[in-house]
């Protein structure tokens, strides 16, 4: 079968990350690397690997021959850079999946809402919390009503670079949004910390819902139900213990400081853990893992239906 050709601009972790992935893809191939750096590692293995490269940016991109073939396009630069990108790419007849939090298109969590997005021309993967979490809170909601949702990332400083660094506020933002209009959170919260811990921790993630009171068997279930789902493209993804429950009264505090006001149901929590693939990076870096494992997946399926192969 032929495989459909896409460009990814960035060539730093996460671009270096998700070529090496691509490379494993049934159904896609990498035709080019584009950087802002021509001495990145990055740009180094694809020339190594065969795959044309460019260190002038999008610009160049799009006059180079090989553009004219490619038909999706993964952008893993920054949220600044991708507002620009957009534009640029608007032009052009080319499906793009963006990976910075710039959230320039709607936001898509494979296990959530990928058939629902797919046919747009611009899909934004949230962020590394988002793709964990989200699911999570969607796996909730879809037994009983959340009426808040707070979610706590805590990833490896190592695995944090400056493309990470740099979009700390949008992170919160996006991460946000995405509990409540993908998960189906009435309010949602995200937090994200970087532990400087050596040696490195993995990626670990808190999910905290406030609930209609329900079955708690059947939360559990469904719970379980969306990680195995996840784990079918990111394999080091993973419950770090039983889904835990509190049910709370009139009577009861009010078990979390937001939002205002007397709660009376049921707080679900979720603890999980993330373990990269180390495809390229290391296995601790299981927040950059499943953004490209995420994206990985979603342009496979926007492929699918680009080609006319899937319905």
């Amino acid at each position: 079968m032929k495989k459909t050709k896409v460009a990814i601009i960035g060539s730093g972790n996460i671009g270096t990350d998700l070529m090496m992935k691509t490379m494993r893809s049934r159904t896609l191939e990498v035709a080019v690397l584009v950087g802002v750096d021509r001495n990145s590692d990055g740009l180094a293995r694809a020339e190594s690997l065969g795959i044309a490269t460019t260190h002038r940016g999008l610009d160049h991109l799009v006059t180079m021959p090989e553009f004219d073939e490619i038909a999706v396009i993964f952008d893993a630069t920054s949220a600044a850079a991708h507002e620009q990108h957009a534009t640029i790419l608007q032009e052009t007849n080319k499906r793009v999946v963006d990976l910075t939090p710039a959230a320039v298109g709607p936001f898509v969590v494979p296990t959530v809402n990928l058939d629902t997005v797919a046919g747009e021309s611009n899909v934004n993967m949230v962020t590394c919390g988002g793709q964990a979490t989200v699911p999570i809170v969607s796996a909730i909601s879809q037994v009983t009503p959340v009426h808040y949702a707070e979610i706590v990332a805590s990833i490896a400083s190592r695995s944090a670079g400056p493309g990470t660094r740099a979009n700390i506020d949008e992170f919160t933002e996006t991460t946000s949004l995405a509990v409540e209009s993908v998960g189906g959170a009435t309010r949602g919260k995200a937090i994200i910390i970087l532990n400087p811990a050596e040696p490195p921790l993995m990626m670990r993630d808190t999910i905290l819902c406030l609930c209609d009171d329900a079955d708690e068997k059947e939360i559990e279930s469904s719970v379980e139900r969306m990680v195995a789902a996840v784990a079918e493209f990111v394999p080091g993804y993973r419950l770090k213990q039983k889904v835990q429950f509190l049910r709370y009264t009139p009577n009861s505090p009010l078990p979390l400081s937001e939002p205002e006001g007397v709660f009376v149901g049921l707080k679900v929590s979720v603890f999980l853990e993330v373990e990269g693939a180390a495809h390229y990076l290391p296995s601790y870096a299981g927040n950059l893992d499943i953004m490209t494992s995420a994206a990985l997946r979603t342009a496979e399926r926007i492929a699918e239906i680009h080609s006319g192969t899937g319905k």
